[in-house]
């Protein structure tokens, strides 16, 4: 069975993007692979160093991945920092890695301009983000990693840094990870702000459904959804602002519902009122379940613990072997 690999920085809550375009595929991988889920706490400090909410996010992460289905008895679910060999072969990779090409990283360059507009010190784990990744995916011998657009250089560093190792060692102990995307494309959910996709860090708050916003929050982002004057001729192609919203309600609308507004907007008779009271009553349909379901399993400290050492005991053992392999083919095995 294939190694599969993702992980998420507990940054805040979950919203419709990291459902579609993550957890709800990890529900499905875990019946077919050897799946490791863990929550990034070492990488959400290398832009929220001060981490002052770092221990309810890293718990509220933990119970929304339980409250979608993901089965702690079929895939290791895990926090980053609660396996130490993980640190400890950051260390040994940093050796491995050029300051030049961690410098020319794009998303390092786009951090370092988001944090120089808002006068914030560049940290070193910042830099060196991309090694501790690809430690993350190399400790489990990970085959197989679901990443977007935004990470594919980051998985090719990581490729590079096992080759490395294997050359410099004369070995094929590590695997070339490949990106992956199970069934189909990874869903891009669209914002409402008429362009982009749905962010924790979007400029405008009303642009993004959370899986913490009641009902009343969702019907109110959903109303003040960007929209235009209408079609003016049957058949018009839609501007992005309004497909965005077909797009969002195929994912949480019924087929019949669907149909109808397309076949309104085709002959120019929709009205946006009735379409975005409808899209928001879906989206509530939707979302209220998980989130009551989220603050259940949150509110259940024993399970979440349970969950916790379960998930930590395996990925220690498997992190385990693996470094302990690395060490020996680098020399490191000094009296055994």
């Amino acid at each position: 069975m294939e190694t599969v690999l993702s992980g998420a920085r507990p940054t805040g809550p979950v919203h419709l993007g990291n459902y579609f375009g993550a957890i709800s595929n990890f529900v499905k991988m875990q019946e077919e692979y050897n799946c490791y889920y863990f929550i990034a706490d070492y990488h959400s400090l290398t832009t929220h160093p001060e981490a002052k909410e770092l221990n309810e996010n890293v718990k509220l992460l933990l119970a929304t991945y339980i409250a979608c289905g993901v089965d702690p008895e079929k895939a290791t679910l895990y926090i980053q920092s609660h396996v130490p060999e993980i640190p400890e072969m950051y260390l040994l990779f940093n050796m491995l890695a050029y300051k030049g090409e961690l410098e020319k990283c794009p998303s390092f360059k786009d951090k370092v301009r988001s944090q120089k507009s808002s006068n914030k010190s560049i940290n070193a784990g910042l830099l060196t983000y991309p090694v501790l990744m690809g430690v993350d995916i190399l400790i489990h011998k990970a085959n197989k990693v679901p990443v977007g657009k935004d990470q594919m250089a980051h998985l090719e560093m990581t490729r590079d840094f096992a080759n490395r190792f294997n050359f410099m060692t004369d070995s094929t102990y590590f695997p070339e990870p490949e990106a992956f995307n199970f069934g189909n494309e990874l869903l891009k959910v669209p914002s409402l702000d008429g362009s982009g996709k749905m962010s924790k860090s979007a400029d405008n708050p009303n642009s993004t459904i959370f899986f913490s916003d009641e009902d009343s929050v969702i019907l109110k982002k959903v109303k003040k959804a960007k929209t235009d004057g209408g079609p003016i001729m049957e058949n018009q192609e839609k501007p992005e602002e309004i497909q965005n919203l077909f797009d969002l309600m195929a994912l949480v609308s019924t087929d019949d519902t669907i149909a109808h507004f397309e076949e309104t907007y085709n002959n120019c008779t929709v009205r946006y009122g009735d379409l975005k009271k409808q899209l928001g009553q879906d989206m509530v349909n939707f979302v209220a379940p998980i989130r009551e379901r989220i603050k259940e399993v949150r509110a259940d400290e024993d399970l979440l613990r349970r969950v916790v050492k379960i998930g930590d005991e395996k990925a220690r053992e498997s992190a385990s072997k693996t470094l302990q392999g690395a060490k020996k083919l680098m020399g490191m095995n000094y009296f055994t």
